[in-house]
């Protein structure tokens, strides 16, 4: 039996938004601690950062600090650490939320996906079982249990409980 797909057609707003030019990745990594766009964890040359246009809730962002669009332009300590707050996200998302799954990949250039091509991102979407539900499709409408700056809240201690990894 196959997993159900997952299906984001509201995220079709932010793709279609004017956007402003200020690259929100570096944008988000000059936020104040506390602000749910602030990062949740920051190492040497990569951070964590909730998505505001979230799959699911506690979608977490891995992103290199510098602005970088390709895979290829990282070096291999920033590759290393893009995976490293990869399993510390999964960490702390399992801890807060006990998803079931989850989906972790890249979408690299628009034509692949990605919302943001110009700032390279991996996305950590937690799933669970049966989490695909009518209500996008029929409704247009999300069902996130949460709100975002209490999941960021949550998270951004399960990501300091850890410690730098």
């Amino acid at each position: 039996m196959s997993s159900p797909p997952l299906w984001a057609p509201w995220r079709i707003d932010y793709v279609k938004s004017p956007k402003d030019g200020e690259c929100v990745f570096c944008r988000s990594q000059q936020l104040e601690r506390g602000d749910p766009e602030s990062p949740l964890a920051l190492g040497h040359s990569c951070f964590a950062v909730l998505n505001t246009f979230p799959y699911s809730s506690g979608h977490v962002l891995i992103a290199p600090k510098r602005h970088a669009a390709e895979l290829e332009d990282l070096d291999e300590h920033e590759l290393g650490e893009l995976m490293g707050l990869a399993r510390r996200a999964t960490r702390a998302l399992r801890s807060v939320m006990a998803p079931d799954a989850f989906n972790i990949g890249l979408n690299i250039g628009t034509d692949a996906g990605a919302g943001i091509a110009e700032h390279l991102h991996l996305h950590v979407v937690p799933r669970w079982r049966g989490d695909t539900n009518f209500m996008p499709v029929l409704a247009g409408t999300r069902v996130l249990p949460q709100a975002l700056a209490d999941t960021h809240a949550a998270l951004k201690q399960a990501f300091d409980d850890q410690g730098a990894a």
